[in-house]
């Protein structure tokens, strides 16, 4: 490919056309949510200022003329210290073997710390075995000046051998399309696109709505939070009688928590956190059904759900 081909994911090229899978990993909070969004173009992966949101591997489809790209977002890489935070690196792990290139996203406004070196080494191995290009991204370029986004290129270098080392903005929208471009570069050949041209998930819309409701219950919340809530769709039906083109779909959902005080939390005073919570996650979750939905949230305790192995499956992990 050449240089200005790589700058325009969209030129045109004699190259035949490229698919597959790449994958963003990086430790909690370093940008990934945020850099699959803005490469797809819409809001498919749930984004937090609290690390440790993601909780499914949430693929969002990048195409374009010469490629298509089928991102795999995956929770932060991570020293667990319960039985979720285990099964969470395990699903990364499993995801890391089937993708033909990974972006290893490290945040230019924090130093190289022991987390990203612990991921360094895991994909140091698994270059290893599976000869799996790794690209460098220094995300969140924007929050730092132009000396320091210097030495954190300087640091990605000596942390491991990169396959290329891209710095990127996904909320400014700085190289992101560079990004795409070299991500592209190490897609295997394809007769065609994987998925059709006009999808930009596979996630079930289930999954979707859960995501959703979690990233407005997740908003403003204290740190304990984001490890202890599980959201779960509890039925989707539309509302029978309407009138003809006023369709209303009722979502029920329910919220869980593991102690009486993260309930109280959720709820707010005289209900008032929770009513946010659903304004909120309804407006996200009638653009994605692209109808009018009647939400109807309901906050359980499911006490220390993260530790035991019967709950974690019966909240879909």
């Amino acid at each position: 490919m050449t240089d200005d081909a790589a700058a325009d994911p969209g030129a045109s090229t004699d190259q035949p056309y490229a698919a597959g899978f790449a994958c963003l990993v990086g430790r909690p909070n370093a940008g990934k949510s945020t850099l699959t969004n803005a490469l797809v173009g819409e809001k498919v992966a749930i984004t937090s200022s609290k690390p440790q949101t993601t909780r499914h591997t949430i693929r969002g489809i990048v195409t374009s003329p010469t490629s298509q790209i089928v991102l795999v977002d995956t929770p932060g890489l991570h020293k667990p210290r319960t039985l979720l935070g285990e099964r969470l690196n395990d699903l990364v792990r499993e995801t890391l073997l089937d993708v033909d290139v990974v972006g290893f996203c490290l945040p230019a406004d924090q130093r190289i710390g022991p987390g990203d070196q612990f991921i360094a080494r895991e994909l140091a191995e698994l270059r290893q075995a599976k000869r799996t290009p790794v690209v460098a991204l220094a995300t969140k370029s924007d929050k730092v000046d132009r000396q320091r986004l210097a030495e954190h290129l300087i640091a990605i270098d000596q942390l491991g051998e990169w396959a290329e080392i891209v710095p990127c903005s996904a909320t400014r929208g700085d190289q992101v399309d560079t990004v795409a471009a070299v991500l592209a570069k190490y897609l295997p050949p394809s007769p065609g696109p994987l998925y059709p041209d006009d999808v930009l998930t596979d996630e079930p819309e289930v999954v979707m709505i859960a995501e959703l409701v979690r990233e407005a219950a997740l908003e403003g919340v204290r740190d304990e939070l984001p490890h202890s809530l599980a959201v779960v769709v509890e039925e989707m039906v539309p509302r029978p009688d309407r009138p003809e083109g006023k369709p209303l779909m009722d979502v029920r959902v329910n919220v869980f928590v593991e102690r009486s005080s993260q309930k109280a939390i959720i709820i707010g005073r005289g209900g008032s956190r929770l009513r946010d919570v659903g304004s909120t996650a309804r407006e996200g979750i009638e653009k994605l059904l692209g109808q009018r939905v009647h939400l109807d949230l309901h906050v359980k305790i499911a006490k220390d759900w993260q530790r035991d192995p019967k709950q974690l499956q019966r909240l879909g992990f």
